[in-house]
């Protein structure tokens, strides 16, 4: 229960860090095989055939959790590239900030875009 309360708390943790890298790592290398794997099977891919993949439930799902999975992947890489080249920390808060709000609205187009009419 401890590792499900660190990881919705704002504090930096380096092993939570790790192992939320590696987590959401896994997610997005299944996302990306599955994606492959539809290619590879679907001799003809017509927008009916993706339509109809991305019409169903389990489907809009496991995107949903890539795309999660993808925002909290970006906003740990990019903490750790702003700590470690930025070194003035206004600059840095201020393009965290920048870089964060960014990663928050691609999710947000993402589930319009996903859940949309």
């Amino acid at each position: 229960m401890d590792m499900v309360l660190n990881q919705a708390s704002l504090k930096r943790d380096g092993v939570q860090d790790f192992v939320s890298l590696r987590a959401t790592a896994l997610v997005l290398a299944a996302y990306a095989l599955f994606i492959l794997g539809y290619f590879i099977a679907t001799p003809e891919v017509t927008f009916e055939a993706w339509q109809g993949l991305f019409a169903n439930l389990a489907m809009k799902v496991f995107t949903l959790a890539a795309l999660v999975c993808m925002m909290i992947h970006t906003r740990i890489g990019l903490w750790q590239v702003l700590t470690d080249y930025i070194k003035c920390a206004k600059l840095r808060a201020i393009l965290s900030f920048v870089l964060n709000l960014m990663a928050f609205a691609y999710v947000a187009v993402g589930l319009f875009v996903l859940w949309g009419v």
